[in-house]
């Protein structure tokens, strides 16, 4: 049994449900990544994607520089720790129709795993294993 720890990503930004939907986009470009964790403390409280800043902000008419992230934020997220096998984890992402799952031990953040992790891990010859191993170019 492949596990979740064995492939999720420590790299984690984390920012408050207070910060702007400008913070968050700027972080994001800076990091690299398409989403941020939102925290109240060591508590996951949702996740923002930047098509949430886009769909759920943007399109939405929100001020960008005021609007903030717990505003447009994924609540009741789908969680699951490190000793969670890789296919249960593709299966909470397909019954959730979710691209991410924080990894929590004992209350607290450790990690993240997203689709493509997964497809790197389990599908390495897929074209979104492809896609998910190469840098980004933009």
């Amino acid at each position: 049994m492949t596990t979740v720890g064995e492939f999720m990503t420590t790299r984690l930004v984390t920012m408050d449900g207070t910060d702007t939907l400008t913070a968050a986009a700027q972080e994001m470009r800076d990091s690299a990544i398409g989403d941020v964790i939102v925290t109240n403390g060591d508590a996951v409280i949702g996740i923002v994607t930047d098509r949430d800043i886009t769909v759920r902000g943007v399109a939405d008419g929100l001020d960008v520089n005021t609007a903030t992230l717990s505003q447009i934020l994924t609540q009741d997220v789908v969680t699951v720790t490190q000793y969670d096998d890789a296919v249960a984890a593709a299966d909470l992402m397909r019954t959730y129709g979710v691209r991410r799952l924080p990894v929590i031990e004992e209350g607290r953040l450790i990690g993240l795993v997203s689709i493509g992790d997964l497809a790197v891990e389990r599908e390495p010859q897929s074209v979104l294993a492809d896609i998910s191993a190469d840098d980004p170019n933009n």
